[in-house]
């Protein structure tokens, strides 16, 4: 069972991370990463593994990607893009 919020349209939000702000762990594991993959050789490498390991680069581009994306399409319509995970066939 979940404690009830109090904090809701008849109280504001007080303290804690503005929204969208990564917390310390998180943008210091992606400094981390960043860094190593500097280090192998960035972009290179990327390609490398590309080549070597189809799978793997492109779980890391699922990964990446936004979930949705949505844009105006013709005559005001919009256009909606969805990345979903499914099971492969055995």
């Amino acid at each position: 069972m979940t404690a009830k919020s109090t904090v809701g349209p008849t109280r504001p939000k007080t303290g804690g991370r503005k929204a969208g702000t990564p917390n310390k762990v998180t943008a210091l594991l992606k400094e981390e990463i960043l860094s190593a993959l500097a280090n192998v050789g960035g972009a290179q490498y990327l390609e490398e593994v590309a080549r070597s390991h189809p799978p793997a680069f492109l779980a890391l581009i699922g990964k990446v990607l936004p979930m949705t994306i949505q844009g105006p399409g013709e005559g005001g319509a919009f256009t909606v893009i969805e990345r979903r995970i499914v099971k492969a066939a055995p």
